[in-house]
């Protein structure tokens, strides 16, 4: 691939909800411009984006994937992201790189709530987008039911510039409203056809609006059009291109990824209205020497700075390293400074990216995007620079995860492996957490979703060789008691040498939450010798962490030893010891034992058609409303506390209410006493697990 200036490249998104035929128009623009010499098919795992062993096997796309192709002396850079909101953290690293977004909508459900999602992102970039009505190919697709919902949706400033000729099985190409010129395709060939008939009232309705709108872009243009007079064409075709990136137009094209329909008229749509990377407003960074803005112009000449996106890891091939330069030049065989680990990363062979393929390159342009492999301590979100003038770009905003599953290793083998598998996974996806949970003991990942959490674990097994099993999290309950109690711990074991004696009077009382443990030493008159009382606290403590009911930590009372007795040769610390054990629980079992669950403060963001669906499946969950409050947008931000054990699968529950709108955080507020009913199961639970693991 030649080397292209910053003013002959497209960077461009592919986006849309799951399944709007994104990986399937990808193919067919890259076959269109002869980037691929066959259509590869998505149901046959062939196609050039998705070549991960994941994607071929659910059928669906995982990453985000690069796939450059060339068209009429300009370079596009493809980035077919992923629809299902389980992979977003590639959309958000991908939304900072791009200089445009293509919605894709499919034209059967026409606007999905995966394409209003990817439109609200692309907003908070300011990024300019188009529309495109794919699969104009199925059973009861509709173009204009699509135009019509956008139009209800956006206002006037959706406007198409393409027509479809047929639909369904008899979509055979597309008009043209700028130049209302029609062209078929015919065994996979383009050719220039008359309008049809019952097609012209139709083109020219959306051409005046297409016009009234340009006109709207430039004082000049606008009084033209107030005054009667006809736009010219490169009027128009300016005008459109200075609408497209102010964001006042946003065209809607239509296609058949499968049938690669409506492809060429599209990548002349690409290199002549989209902007370039020199056309979009410059990015900026800080020198975090000083903290002074730095604004990039985005030209060769000007000092290096590039931001990385992605990253990819692989136990063979080491890590693959995706960026974009927005100054200067990265080259391969040369030095870089990371900004962000604040040392120096040496860059070997560069390449330009298309899926799977690299190809090799002396050099990656200002505005182009290109990868490198085995950097040592890059990560996502990371700026590369020189050392001399460093630039720091704001780091990406990735989602926090929203769904966790316990991991556990088969074998010791398989724990040698998971811990470099999970840390590599993690280095690849932000949006990939993973911790040791000191209350339970599990290994936890969280993801953004059930499918999210399975392709994790599937990679694990498949990349790293590491066999593991995956359970629902125990919820980290307490134990603590509600009453008094005075009770003897005494330990006495007589073997025929020398013996054990210990015996101790204990009181247990409760103390207010969050209070810990505490040990008081009343004992008088040397009842107990002083050697031996830290040895019935230690006895105490041990057992604690045993539980009283259910095995869970106990929190919350002071234990106070006042009275004991001793014998002067049969007495030791471990005699001590063992009789506060005994102390330990038979006094905490009869001082009204009780189980503590965590309780969670929720705060859930929906739309206002939603909120009584969510507040009545919160209270279903023994939740308490505390607050609700608009933000805006027609949604509503919900404050409540819900107990953590009735939220282990609120990520699916809440998209499957919302249809995928719904967004919410949690963090820890307290421990509260568990209901009777529910207390009675979590201890049944335990007995089960505890006779399973004996």
């Amino acid at each position: 691939m030649k080397k292209h200036k910053a003013d002959r490249i497209r960077n461009i998104g592919i986006v849309g909800h799951g399944s709007s035929g994104k990986t399937s128009l990808t193919e067919s623009l890259l076959f269109a411009a002869g980037a691929s010499d066959r259509l590869g098919r998505v149901d046959e795992g062939t196609t050039v984006s998705d070549f991960d062993a994941d994607e071929v096997k659910r059928k669906v796309s995982i990453n985000a994937s690069l796939a450059p192709c060339e068209w009429k002396d300009h370079k596009i850079n493809l980035i077919d992201a992923p629809g299902f909101f389980d992979f977003v953290g590639d959309v958000k690293g991908m939304l900072r790189v791009v200089d445009c977004v293509a919605i894709v909508l499919d034209a059967v459900p026409g606007l999905e709530v995966g394409a209003e999602i990817m439109g609200e992102w692309a907003d908070e970039r300011s990024l300019p987008r188009f529309f495109v009505v794919n699969k104009m190919d199925r059973e009861n697709a509709d173009f204009f039911r699509s135009v019509d919902a956008l139009i209800a949706r956006y206002g006037t400033k959706v406007a198409p510039i393409q027509v479809p000729i047929g639909s369904q099985d008899a979509f055979q190409g597309i008009v043209d409203v700028i130049d209302n010129k029609a062209y078929i395709w015919q065994g996979g060939q383009m050719a220039e056809a008359p309008v049809p008939a019952d097609l012209q009232g139709r083109v020219q309705e959306y051409r005046d609006k297409l016009v009234e709108a340009v006109a709207e872009t430039d004082d000049d243009l606008i009084n033209k059009f107030l005054e009667g007079e006809e736009l010219t064409r490169e009027e128009i075709v300016k005008g459109l291109k200075a609408g497209i990136q102010s964001g006042v137009v946003v065209p809607v094209v239509c296609a058949s990824g499968i049938r690669a329909i409506g492809m060429q008229p599209m990548l002349d749509f690409m290199v002549n209205s989209l902007p370039s990377p020199l056309e979009m407003p410059p990015a900026k960074g800080k020198n975090p020497q000083n903290g002074h803005e730095v604004v990039l112009d985005g030209k060769d000449e000007s000092s290096l700075a590039a931001l990385v996106f992605k990253t990819m890891a692989d136990p063979y091939v080491g890590k693959l390293t995706y960026f974009r330069v927005f100054a200067g030049v990265l080259k391969s065989d040369s030095h870089v400074w990371n900004a962000n680990k604040t040392h120096e990363e040496r860059i070997g062979q560069v390449y330009f990216l298309r899926g799977k393929t690299q190809e090799a390159a002396t050099e990656v342009h200002a505005g182009d995007i290109g990868a490198v492999a085995k950097l040592q301590d890059t990560a996502t979100g990371d700026s590369l620079c020189e050392k001399a003038r460093p630039v720091l770009f704001d780091p990406i905003e990735f989602p926090n995860p929203i769904f966790s599953l316990a991991i556990k290793p088969k074998t010791k083998t398989d724990e040698d492996k998971m811990g470099p598998a999970l840390q590599r996974l993690a280095e690849e996806d932000p949006t990939f957490h993973f911790r040791r949970d000191p209350d339970t003991g599990q290994t936890v990942i969280s993801g953004m979703g059930e499918s999210h959490l399975d392709v994790i674990v599937d990679r694990i097994k498949r990349k790293f060789g590491s066999e593991v099993t995956i359970e629902t999290p125990k919820v980290p309950y307490r134990e603590t008691i509600t009453g008094h109690s005075k009770v003897q711990g005494r330990h006495k074991k007589q073997t025929g040498g020398r013996g054990q004696f210990g015996d101790c009077w204990v009181e247990f009382e409760p103390l207010p939450k969050g209070s810990g443990f505490e040990f008081a030493d009343k004992v008088v008159g040397g009842a107990i010798p002083r050697q031996y009382i830290p040895a019935v606290e230690k006895g105490i403590v041990e057992s604690m962490s045993e539980g009283i009911q259910a095995g869970y930590p106990v929190v919350d009372l002071r234990a106070s030893v006042y009275d004991g007795s001793f014998h002067p040769v049969d007495s030791s610390e471990m005699a001590f010891k063992i009789a506060g054990q005994l102390a330990f629980k038979k006094g905490t079992s009869e001082a009204r034992p009780v189980i503590l669950e965590p309780i969670l403060n929720v705060e859930v963001t929906v739309p206002e058609e939603c909120m009584g669906d969510v507040i009545g499946d919160l209270n279903t969950k023994r939740g308490r409303v505390l607050g609700m409050e608009s933000i805006g947008g027609g949604r509503q931000r919900i404050n409540a506390q819900v107990p953590m054990g009735e939220m282990m699968r609120y990520a699916i529950d809440l998209r499957s209410i919302t249809r995928g709108r719904g967004l919410f955080t949690t963090e820890i507020a307290h421990y509260e006493e568990v209901p009777a009913n529910i207390s009675q199961q979590i201890i049944e639970q335990a007995k089960k697990e505890r006779e399973k693991e004996e």
